[in-house]
């Protein structure tokens, strides 16, 4: 397992002690101006584990709430945290979505930051979620697209290419399961039907009778 990398300053003076601090969530190393750099890592070596700690109390309590998402059309908090990491973590708990984001992003502003955790949120979960569905429809109506994919689109949460693809928005997630499986029926039914034609409901209420109940604006977000 690769071990966590501790980002540090260090500030040489005229004293003859090595001192490490942590605060604010970074990491100050004062030392000797003839202290070499292996000797400073060796110290900061030497405290890993208390500069760790230190670090994870700090992230712990300057979690920051961002606004409310939607998924399976639940709402869940957003809480992040920023930690000396590499890849973007994410964990539910309880009704809370728990990201913990490398250092960089502190950069950009909650709003910006809320939109791209979303963009990467959504596209994580559609990846695994929505291939069952895909697969459900499938053996219900006997055939499948030449293949589908995700694709970020304006007011539409999916359609269906003239090739016979299917292309799905990833922001699908935010609905519930009822309804994502309609949306995914209603593609299925174009590629055999590309306009909406009495033979085209005539299908979809064959596999989906209660499909009316779902209203047309579902299809657009």
């Amino acid at each position: 397992m690769k071990k966590e990398i501790i980002a540090y300053s260090v500030n040489k003076t005229s004293d003859r002690g090595l001192y490490i601090s942590v605060q604010n969530g970074e990491v100050s190393v004062r030392a000797p101006w003839y202290a070499t750099r292996e000797k400073i890592e060796n110290a900061v070596l030497a405290k890993r584990e208390w500069i760790l700690k230190k670090l994870e109390e700090y992230d712990e309590k300057n979690d920051i709430s961002l606004r409310p998402i939607q998924i399976f059309g639940i709402v869940y908090n957003l809480k992040v945290t920023y930690k000396n990491i590499n890849v973007i973590e994410c964990d539910l708990e309880d009704n809370v979505v728990r990201v913990c984001l490398p250092k960089k992003y502190k950069k950009i502003d909650n709003e910006s930051m809320t939109d791209i955790l979303l963009d990467k949120l959504y596209l994580k979960i559609s990846e695994r979620e929505i291939e069952p569905i895909m697969e459900k429809i499938r053996l219900m109506v006997g055939f499948a697209p030449e293949d589908y994919m995700f694709e970020e689109m304006n007011g539409v949460l999916a359609r269906c290419t003239d090739d016979k693809k299917i292309i799905i928005n990833p922001r699908i997630i935010r609905y519930k399961r009822e309804i994502i499986e309609y949306i995914i029926l209603h593609e299925f039914c174009h590629l055999k039907y590309k306009n909406h034609t009495k033979s085209f409901y005539s299908m979809l209420e064959m596999y989906m009778p209660n499909f009316r109940k779902y209203d047309v604006e579902d299809m657009k977000y």
